[in-house]
């Protein structure tokens, strides 16, 4: 390389070097943008809640026949290490009596919503059955609890401690109709009994219905709740407690991010009723209800498939006086829409026992409203009992002259028919005495023994009355037929036929 090129690499080197010097010092120095550093911190947050957030620790005797899955002793070389422990082991799983009886104990969560009287607040299964109930504070601290209440429709229970004893941080419940979907969260709980445990997530879903029972209305969250977070509370980023950390879905058992809890919403009302009278006053209407499917809409000339569907009025209720009539379809109540069957319990639930209240129906195509007051479901729960208890039972006999229609053999509904299948003398129609296997009518679960009342709800009584019912609903161009069936007992559902 000549001297001459050499110089002007150098030349070049040099003023490149230049120019990047000058160029790095007149640009701005580098800054990490925030978000290098995580989301906000919820630690404030977290410390002024934990110290309301206790673990429920449950002991319950259980004898050792009813503990199959107890394994024997296993027999250990002279001299092994794990002697000591194995002993430890199965003396406690024995008793110190050595009589074959054991404590069982169970871990949980739950939360201080009064720290004047004491009132803590769990799940049901959490202190079911139980015999003692310690509540565990995150100071250390331990208290004995009195259960003072508990519904099992809702799986909420209602505890008591000595406030004398300790000085307690309550928290208060937030509304959780305001959240939604995308919401932050914070669950904190006793997960496998590691204590106090905070998590963070989004309210993934609202309104869940896992069949649990029958108020279903879950907030879904994908904040970690594991085995233990039962009982514990769900806050809102305002330290309100949302929800009621309940029920997850696991085929390992530990959280894959779907967890439900009560909604605030609901477990208000219940848990004001179970502190202050120990037990839940809910109200009723008085009526079996089922879902209004497309083929039942269409068959009461309604557009939409919406409401719940009068099946029956259970007799001694607050509607057994025709304001409320088997085929009516309750599409609102009390001001709020009934959009769905499982709607409308929750809404009557929540309402106050004696209260009069608005309930639009739709009755033969037309909507109308009426005034209903309620009762009180735990009545009514005993009434439908002693009701069912005291319905008559039947015994084989012999045939009564019939029709065939829509895959049925129908009867005449005499004394016979009843003492065969065991109908009650309050049911009255055309009763059903063979059902042909894939017919229409098989399909949609009509068994031998129920009796047809009404047909496009219009009553029957006599075989013939059926087959002019269907007939006359052919000529109409009706495709389906709805029947409302009665069972033996008198209960009553309804049930559509196609007849194409």
């Amino acid at each position: 390389m000549t001297p001459k090129i050499l110089t002007a690499l150098r030349r070049s080197l040099v003023s490149f070097t230049a120019a990047s010097m000058i160029a790095a010092a007149s640009a701005p120095a580098f800054v990490a943008p925030a978000s290098a550093q995580g989301p906000a911190s919820v630690a404030d947050l977290a410390e002024g809640l934990l110290e309301s957030v206790v673990n429920i620790s449950t002991t319950q005797k259980v004898a050792g026949s009813e503990t199959p899955d107890a394994v024997p002793m296993p027999q250990l070389p002279e001299g092994s290490p794990f002697q000591d422990f194995f002993d430890d082991f199965f003396n406690d799983r024995q008793g110190e009596d050595g009589g074959g009886d054991r404590k069982v104990q169970s871990l949980g969560s739950g939360f201080v919503i009064d720290a004047e009287k004491g009132i803590v607040v769990t799940n049901n299964h959490v202190i079911a059955d139980s015999d003692e109930i310690e509540v565990n504070f995150s100071d250390g601290s331990k208290l004995k609890a009195e259960l003072v209440g508990t519904d099992t429709k809702t799986d909420i229970a209602v505890l008591k401690v000595d406030p004398k004893l300790k000085k307690l941080k309550a928290v208060k419940f937030g509304d959780s109709s305001k959240l939604r979907i995308g919401d932050w969260v914070m669950a904190i709980g006793n997960p496998f009994g590691l204590g106090g445990t905070v998590t963070v997530g989004i309210v993934s879903a609202r309104n869940r219905d896992i069949n649990s029972g029958p108020y279903d209305d879950f907030i879904q969250t994908d904040a970690a709740i594991n085995r233990g977070n039962s009982g514990g509370p769900l806050f809102n980023m305002n330290g309100e407690v949302v929800g009621i950390n309940t029920a997850i879905i696991s085929p390992s058992g530990g959280s894959i991010g779907i967890g439900f809890s009560i909604p605030s919403a609901l477990a208000v009302g219940v848990v004001q009723q179970l502190a202050e009278f120990g037990e839940t006053r809910r109200g009723w209407l008085g009526v079996r209800i089922q879902p209004v499917t497309d083929d039942i809409a269409e068959s009461l000339g309604m557009k939409v498939a919406k409401g719940a569907l009068v099946a029956g009025v259970i007799k001694g209720g607050p509607v057994d006086n025709g304001i409320v009539q088997p085929g009516d379809v309750i599409i609102k109540f009390d001001g709020k829409e009934v959009d769905e069957m499982r709607d409308l319990p929750r809404v009557v639930a929540e309402s106050p026992v004696g209260k009069a209240v608005d309930v639009v129906i739709v009755r033969k195509s037309v909507e109308q409203t009426v005034k209903v007051t309620l009762g009180r479901l735990e009545d009514g729960e005993k009434l439908a009992d002693s009701a069912e208890a005291a319905a008559p039972s039947g015994e084989e006999q012999g045939e009564v002259s019939t029709a065939t229609v829509l895959g049925m053999t129908v009867g005449e509904l005499n004394d016979e028919a009843r003492k065969k299948f065991g109908i009650a003398a309050d049911v009255s129609g055309v009763v059903i005495n063979e059902v042909a296997k894939d017919s229409a009518a098989a399909e949609r679960g009509i068994v031998a023994g129920e009796v047809i009342t009404e047909i496009a709800q219009e009553s029957v009584a006599q075989p013939k009355d059926v087959l002019d019912r269907i007939n006359g609903l052919k000529d109409q161009g009706r495709k389906n037929a709805l029947l409302m069936l009665a069972s033996k007992t008198g209960e009553l559902r309804f049930v559509t036929i196609r007849m194409d």
